[in-house]
């Protein structure tokens, strides 16, 4: 293909940009055009840059945090700390630092990864029963174990797999008494 057939329709595509559809009323986007040739931008370009500039604007009250200790906190000011290429990653930052914004679907997602103690550090105990423990705080989450199973997950949040999919993990790390007969099994059975 020439050089001049690959130009055809415009400049070239930025690979950094994602297409989004949307819908403007006529004056909208009249006025929208208008400011965009203020800025000797596309309208496209000054819709970007529109929304970028509101990022700075849009407060994020993370929970726990009253109005004041949230002062300063927006959108635009936790960017670096939301974003990761990686969508595991960016799923898990979002849903351990502000779970209110996460949808219904994503809830569901997220009980299931909080539940799973194959994606978490922790240890055993306490005595008696010696179970294995984790917190759900960001530093206990192995990522590198939620990228691996990430599409799992997916699937069995969406009902397209069973839980019985899910990675599985040492409960206890006590040993479980060995049964040499059946004659033991009706000796331990409580009843």
């Amino acid at each position: 293909m020439t050089e001049q057939k690959m130009r055809k329709g415009g400049g070239g595509k930025l690979s950094r940009s994602e297409t989004v559809t949307v819908r403007l009323d006529p004056k909208l986007r009249y006025l929208g055009e208008l400011a965009a040739r203020l800025h000797r931008r596309t309208l496209s370009s000054y819709i970007e840059w529109a929304i970028q500039a509101s990022l700075d604007a849009e407060p994020l009250r993370p929970p726990g945090h009253t109005a004041e200790q949230a002062k300063g906190i927006t959108v635009g000011s936790q960017a670096e700390a939301l974003w990761d290429v990686d969508e595991a990653d960016r799923f898990a930052k979002l849903a351990l630092r502000y779970p209110h914004l996460l949808t219904h679907e994503e809830q569901v997602r997220w009980k299931l990864i909080c539940e799973c103690g194959y994606l978490w550090r922790g240890e055993y105990g306490p005595p008696p029963a010696e179970e294995w423990r984790w917190q759900v705080v960001e530093g206990g989450l192995c990522f590198d174990r939620l990228r691996d199973k990430w599409e799992l997950l997916c699937a069995v949040a969406n009902r397209d797999r069973p839980a019985s999919d899910l990675p599985t993990w040492m409960k206890s790390d006590r040993p479980l008494p060995e049964i040499s007969s059946l004659d033991d099994l009706d000796n331990d059975v409580p009843f």
